[in-house]
């Protein structure tokens, strides 16, 4: 099949201007994450002053002299974390058209090589966040306000952001049709289902990053203060971790076995111990452990986060070392 240049050239540009776009909503989060405490503070100011006003207002005239009614605006963190909400929206779309741009051009599933496959974890982990910040959003916490969870959007966008990087530059790939042994159907299927469960995990991943953070300032205010005093509880961010790893653990068991299908209509075998299968179900495993340990032994808190750690790291050696500098039966980085 013949590639389409001009859309692989749209593909490539909306990629490139989703990245500016991440980098510009990472550095607004990051903002409001920063300026969090203090307009907190600056909230209770304003609180007291609008009372005070409202007191006046009852006051006789003589007593009012001298006083302005001024009204409480937005805290300049709040703005930050609508704005930063606002570009990871738009950023989310554009590099959702760049994979768009990609599939038509090459007319097959825009993830055949590690430049599109990167791409497309680190669109389904924006896509995660943006559930989960909404469906939070939307819910009366008592241990988490919204703009403590906007706050995150920073250290998920961080990961993104690198990985974004690294896809369009050591692993970049031209627009091209499929190798032979990649033209399947199950490409749609199998790697759809890797993908989207790979993102998610790195969500919750990060999420038990931020608890351990989180969990060391509980221990000791002394240490982590700066970071630690500014997150969510303890207790939000490992629900948060366990619900996201809970909810795409079926997806990532259902992708594995789909691997195992079309390894055998493809190789004639269901499972070889190929490096990719191994580590693949290495990292399986551990989210099996983790999620068994929270619901049979009632695994709570530091040790939990790191078994779900230790998943994020297994899924990252895959994503690179295995696809990369191993050779096997699953070499189609495409580089």
């Amino acid at each position: 099949m013949v590639v389409d240049q001009m859309l692989s050239n749209y593909s490539d540009m909306a990629f490139a201007t989703s990245v500016v776009v991440y980098i510009a909503a990472m550095v607004l989060y990051f903002a409001e994450f920063a300026y969090g405490g203090r307009a907190q503070r600056s909230g209770a100011r304003q609180s007291q002053l609008v009372t005070t006003a409202g007191d006046a207002a009852d006051a006789p005239p003589a007593e009012r002299v001298g006083r302005i009614d001024t009204p409480a605006g937005r805290p300049l963190s709040e703005r930050f974390g609508g704005m930063a909400v606002a570009m990871t929206v738009l950023g989310a779309l554009v590099h959702a058209g760049s994979l768009v741009f990609r599939g038509v051009a090459t007319g097959r599933a825009p993830w055949g090589n590690m430049y599109e496959f990167g791409s497309a974890i680190c669109l389904a982990a924006v896509l995660a966040w943006l559930i989960v910040l909404f469906r939070q959003s939307r819910a009366a916490r008592r241990d988490a306000s919204p703009a403590q969870l906007r706050g995150l959007g920073g250290f998920v966008l961080l990961p993104v952001v690198v990985l974004l990087f690294l896809s369009g530059t050591v692993l970049y790939a031209r627009a091209a049709p499929l190798q032979p042994a990649l033209q399947s159907y199950w490409i749609v299927i199998h790697v759809s289902a890797a993908i989207v469960s790979s993102g998610a995990l790195l969500f919750a991943g990060v999420a038990s990053v931020l608890f351990m953070l989180r969990a060391r300032y509980e221990n000791n205010p002394l240490k982590m203060a700066r970071i630690g005093s500014r997150l969510p509880i303890s207790q939000a961010l490992d629900r948060m971790a366990y619900r996201a790893t809970v909810i795409i653990f079926p997806v990532w068991t259902f992708a594995i076995v789909a691997g195992a299908i079309w390894a055998e209509a493809a190789w004639g075998r269901f499972w070889g111990w190929d490096p990719k299968e191994t580590c693949s179900f290495i990292a399986w495993v551990v989210y099996a452990a983790y999620l068994h340990a929270r619901a049979t032994a009632g695994w709570r808190g530091v040790k939990a986060a790191w078994i779900n750690i230790t998943g994020l790291a297994v899924m990252i050696f895959n994503l690179f070392f295995i696809n990369i500098v191993v050779s096997g039966l699953h070499s189609y980085a495409g580089l």
